[in-house]
């Protein structure tokens, strides 16, 4: 829509050519007026001038003024009042005669333009136009023609004219124009208004009666006939007004219809609603049981499950043979395994709930991935399957996040290869990027030679309950819920799982966390120095293990000769050549006794000791291969930690033997109560407790324990939480409210697994937290955090008299609690405190540049790293300096809030700079 309306419009297109053709030709009459009116002006002095100059040639030469004077007496009589002077001047610009002096005659004596020329010159300024035309002298007795004689002038004669007459005729011309151009204007705009009416006044009526349709209204009020196409639009509207009314009183009934279904389909969806409620809160309810089953199905498996682990780990400590001790450690892995199951069963809830919350805790990772392979190593081997592990010698080994969902992700990968995957082998590969200095990226591929995932199929496989097969005929079961978690987990670590697969040609699965980097790492206790140079002759012929094996070979820096086929083994042992060390890697089956038994015969004289790599976990068939000539005989898949024992236990027998002394530690002398419905469970935490304490108490129920607590003090009371007639939650409040006990430490013992449950514990009066199945450290932290006469405190007190004297002195050294945070190892806690002094001066530059720039989130970056060093050495006034400055900036990032601090902190440590100097001189 345009901003001008029609009336508007028809003015604008009317006006607008009329102005401009007004102006245009009014400017053209008018300045073709004004410059005709300066020529005739010009014409005229010419005129006037150049006769005159002529007729005054011979009363000039014989200066006869008389005649001079009538000549332009009679000249301006003429002219006049257009000429203001006519003056006469001789050949030497000397005033002869004026027929008028004036004012301004002056100005005509001193112009520079009197015989200055042998032609006419006209001179103009605002008032005068002024002619100089020179007297020439004609009257020569010579003959012939010589331009110096006859062109000579004799003098000048100078016409003034006034422009008064040719500035008034160039004002009336301007007026006249105007005066044309305004009456133009003012006709233009009468006949514009008349023809706006013609189409306004018709117009207005359609506008009104358009308006009146649009109300809703029958009557337009267009009965009169207009003229021209406006007849043809009243016309138009009122067959569009009969119409509206024919269509409005049709609509009507099919509203009145359709008003009547509509009532029936609310009253249906009213109903509908109702039942919708119910359902609602029948699924509420519902998940509500359901959660509650969770937990209490959690806490009853878990029950039994620690007892199972418990007793495994107190049977460890009894004397056992190597098969026992495997066979334990097997126990363990599965129950351990079967935890996680229990705690897998309440991911997917709390997926749904997007509660998955992943630990940040330290971890060897070659390790956390041996736990998976030995655990899934038996199903390889029932399968024949050949697994192998290869992890790149540069992927660090220690790294900080959530082994146990790392290892949720490896076993549910490497399970799903080895179930659908009949002969051939499973590859796992592990890599990593590093990200920047805090971070890394471990990649894990997990490659099968198994039946392989249509295309149409892979998508389906990260949805709940999604099966590449979910026929009631599928040969593989599972829940279908396994992969879904797993994406989860890997896209909490940072990553993201992709697969690539064809029917018939495999499966590989990939997949990335990203980790932190540890600013300390665990101490390597591998014995992989005793392997340094030591001569070893290989046989592997499966590819990927046999490059996994010599990668960490070569790691050791041992001294390796790998031979893939049987051909090149009995080569190299033929050679007059003696090998400190032979591995033979093969397939276990009966089948392949016999080759295997000969390769052994073959090597035994050309190597000081023989190992097998075989596919099997079964001890007997181990035992027969040794019985064949094998010193040991090793599981695959490979693990580092195993082979790296075996290898060098022969060459560490001349090493000092570490002897384990009795240990002359007496119990504490503490009285504790154990509270817990189940035997098993009860039983198990008292044969951990009769190991560290002297009198223990035990009650069934929360009701007896409020009874002995009555009656009896106790150091310490661990408390179950579900039992029956009282739960542990209700005992608790009531040992706080009236007992012997109220200030006694309550710990918690519970399986319960839900979140938020610890905060609301320690608000319902725990004081510890301890959860099944229990772990026996643990257990231990407990006792030292709430009990004066700790073990651990035990050995600050032992620590505290050790002779070992403190590097220097100085009063933010505590070497006491220096010693303690080293376990007691003193060249430890020199290194440590080493590493805090080399990084003080670097602390202290970036601290004031961070403090001078006013960058509050750099300090705090600085102060943080700073506490975290603190903490391993014993500057207990530095670390409680670091602490209060880091809360201070996490709560309220002003540093001129915390400016006394950050100068305490800098002159402590540069005291302790000083310090650590003085010592050395």
């Amino acid at each position: 829509m345009t901003k001008l309306g029609l009336r508007d419009s028809v003015l604008t297109l009317t006006l607008i050519p009329t102005v401009l053709i007004g102006l245009i030709l009014g400017g053209y009459f008018t300045i073709n007026r004004y410059f005709e009116l300066d020529e005739i002006l010009y014409q005229q002095g010419t005129t006037i001038s150049e006769p005159l100059s002529i007729a005054i040639e011979q009363p000039l030469l014989v200066n006869n003024k008389q005649q001079l004077n009538r000549l332009i007496s009679h000249a301006h009589n003429k002219h006049s009042p257009a000429i203001k002077t006519i003056a006469i001047f001789d050949a030497n610009a000397q005033l002869v005669l004026t027929s008028n002096y004036h004012r301004d005659f002056d100005d005509l004596m001193l112009s520079q333009h009197i015989n200055s020329d042998k032609s006419t010159k006209v001179i103009q300024n605002n008032d005068f136009i002024t002619f100089y035309t020179p007297v020439i002298n004609h009257s020569t007795p010579q003959a012939h023609w010589n331009d110096a004689t006859f062109q000579a002038s004799i003098g000048t004669v100078v016409v003034q004219l006034n422009k008064d007459q040719a500035i008034i005729g160039q004002q009336r011309a301007l007026l006249v124009s105007g005066i044309v151009i305004i009456f133009a204007l003012l006709l233009a705009v009468i006949l514009a208004i008349r023809l706006s009416r013609m189409f306004m006044t018709p117009l207005n009526k359609l506008v009104l009666a358009t308006d009146k349709l649009t109300e809703g209204k029958r009557e337009t009020g267009l009965n009169t006939p207009m003229m021209g196409e406006f007849e043809l639009l009243r016309q138009g509207l009122n067959t569009i007004s009969d119409t509206m009314v024919m269509q409005k009183d049709e609509m009507q009934k099919h509203i009145d219809q359709a008003t009547s279904d509509l009532r029936e389909s609310l009253e249906m969806y009213e109903m509908q609603n109702i039942q919708l409620n119910i359902a609602k809160t029948d699924a509420q309810d519902a998940n509500r049981v359901k959660s509650d089953f969770l937990a209490k199905m959690s806490h009853e498996l878990r029950t039994p499950l620690n007892g199972v682990i418990g007793f495994t780990r107190q049977l460890h400590k009894t004397p056992l043979n190597k098969h026992q001790k495997d066979y334990l450690d097997t126990i363990e892995l599965s129950a351990n395994s079967l935890m996680t199951i229990i705690s897998d069963i309440l991911d997917f809830s709390k997926l749904e709930a997007g509660a998955m919350e992943l630990e940040s805790i330290q971890f060897q990772l070659r390790d956390n991935i041996n736990e998976v392979l030995t655990l899934l190593a038996p199903s390889a081997d029932e399968k024949q399957l050949e697994l192998s592990i290869y992890i790149n010698s540069q992927v660090p080994d220690n790294i900080t996040g959530d082994p146990t969902r790392f290892k949720q992700v490896l076993i549910n990968l490497i399970s799903n290869a080895i179930k659908f995957t009949e002969k051939g082998a499973i590859k796992i590969d592990v890599g990593h990027r590093l990200l920047d200095e805090e971070r890394t990226s471990i990649l894990v591929s997990v490659t099968d030679t198994g039946v392989g995932i249509p295309m149409d199929k892979q998508d389906a496989l990260f949805t709940p309950f999604g099966q590449a097969d979910s026929s009631i005929t599928r040969k593989f079961g599972g829940t279908g819920l396994g992969l879904i978690i797993t994406k989860h987990i890997v896209e909490a670590m940072g990553g993201r799982i992709t697969l690539n697969s064809a029917p018939g040609h495999g499966t590989c699965f990939t997949f990335n966390g990203v980790f932190n980097l540890p600013s300390h790492g665990y101490n390597s206790d591998l014995p992989s120095k005793s392997l340094a140079n030591k001569r070893i002759l290989y046989l592997e012929p499966h590819e990927h293990t046999h490059q996994a094996v010599v990668s960490l070979l070569n790691e050791w820096h041992t001294q390796v000769t790998g031979c893939f086929n049987e051909e090149s083994f009995l080569e190299e042992v033929k050679k007059d050549f003696n090998y400190d060390i032979c591995i033979i890697g093969h397939v276990a089956s009966v089948d392949e006794m016999q080759r295997l038994k000969s390769y052994i015969k073959a090597a035994r004289e050309s190597t000081d000791y023989l190992y097998l790599m075989l596919n099997t976990v079964s001890h007997s068939m181990r035992e027969a291969y040794i019985g064949s000539g094998a010193d040991a005989c090793l599981s695959k898949p490979l693990n580092h930690r195993k082979l790296c024992e075996v290898l060098a236990a022969p060459y560490r027998l001349d090493h000092p033997v570490h002897n384990i002394e009795e240990s002359d530690e007496k119990l504490l002398p503490l009285k504790v109560l154990v509270v817990d419905d189940n035997d098993a469970n009860l039983k198990l935490i008292c044969t951990l407790l009769e190991e560290q304490i002297e009198m223990i108490d035990t009650a069934h129920n929360g009701s007896q324990a409020y009874s002995l607590s009555k009656s009896h003090k106790y150091d310490i009371i661990f408390m179950d939480i579900q039992m029956p007639i009282m739960d542990g939650i209700t005992a608790c409040k009531l040992i706080r409210e009236s007992s012997l006990n109220e200030d006694t430490p309550i710990i918690a013992v519970t399986a319960h697994a839900l979140a938020g449950e610890k905060e609301q514990l320690i608000k319902d009066g725990f004081k510890g937290y301890l959860t099944k199945p229990i772990d026996e450290d643990m257990l231990k932290q407990i006792i030292s955090d709430h009990s004066p006469k700790s073990p651990l405190k035990r050995d600050k007190s032992r620590q505290e008299q050790a002779n070992y004297e403190p590097p220097f002195n100085s009063s933010s050294l505590d070497w006491s609690l220096a010693m303690q945070r080293a376990g007691g190892k003193h060249e430890l806690a020199l290194e440590m405190l080493n590493m805090l002094l080399l990084s003080v001066p670097e602390t202290l530059r970036l601290l004031d540049e961070a403090i001078q720039s006013q960058d509050c989130e750099h300090v705090l970056s600085i102060i943080h790293k700073f506490h975290g060093a603190c903490c391993y050495t014993g500057v207990p006034k530095l670390k409680k300096l670091a602490e209060a400055l880091e809360t201070a900036l996490k709560g309220d990032c002003d540093l001129s809030y915390i400016e006394p601090e950050l100068f305490e902190l800098q002159d402590e440590l540069e005291n302790l700079m000083k310090d650590a100097g003085m010592a050395e001189q």
